[in-house]
């Protein structure tokens, strides 16, 4: 039984058989345009955003299974904070604002994957994230949420 991996970044919804997956696809002899309709179901929630897909195909049988991946950190906060990029001089300016709960939200969803062992301690790290794209938590900086999560302001939001 030979199974043969074709991994890509598509956009969330919107992958096509153009390059790079239908290239890839096409010689092992699956039904291109089929697969690219189940990577876009279920990549629907991610639109507009950058997701990891990987496709395994059975070279006997011809099946296929499609896993997908988390999209990036940043790519999930600019999701929610409704911005197309971050704001290129971190720190100085500043390029949106997401609630605490948007960051849970992305902290959950990457909780999953991590080997990160508390809600709180990913949700530092999404934090982390924020400051690099120049993103503000509850109107405050990443520097001064980060104070309010390690002295327990907000720890009943991580229960």
């Amino acid at each position: 039984m030979e199974k043969q991996k074709v991994s890509s970044l598509v956009t969330g919804g919107a992958a096509s058989a153009g390059p790079p997956l239908g290239p890839a696809l096409g010689p092992l002899g699956v039904n291109i345009m089929e697969v690219i309709n189940a990577i876009n179901d279920k990549t629907r929630d991610f639109e507009g955003m950058k997701v990891p897909v990987t496709v395994i195909v059975d070279s006997k049988t011809k099946e296929y299974e499609i896993e997908i991946g988390i999209p990036s950190a940043a790519a999930l906060i600019m999701k929610e904070a409704g911005i197309q990029k971050g704001s290129g001089a971190s720190g100085t300016e500043w390029a949106g604002d997401i609630t605490l709960d948007a960051v849970i939200k992305v902290a959950n969803t990457k909780l999953e994957r991590s080997y990160a062992s508390s809600l709180k301690s990913v949700a530092k790290t999404i934090v982390g994230t924020c400051l690099a794209l120049g993103v503000k938590v509850e109107g405050k900086t990443p520097k001064e949420i980060t104070a309010e999560i390690n002295e327990g302001k907000w720890d009943e939001k991580f229960q």
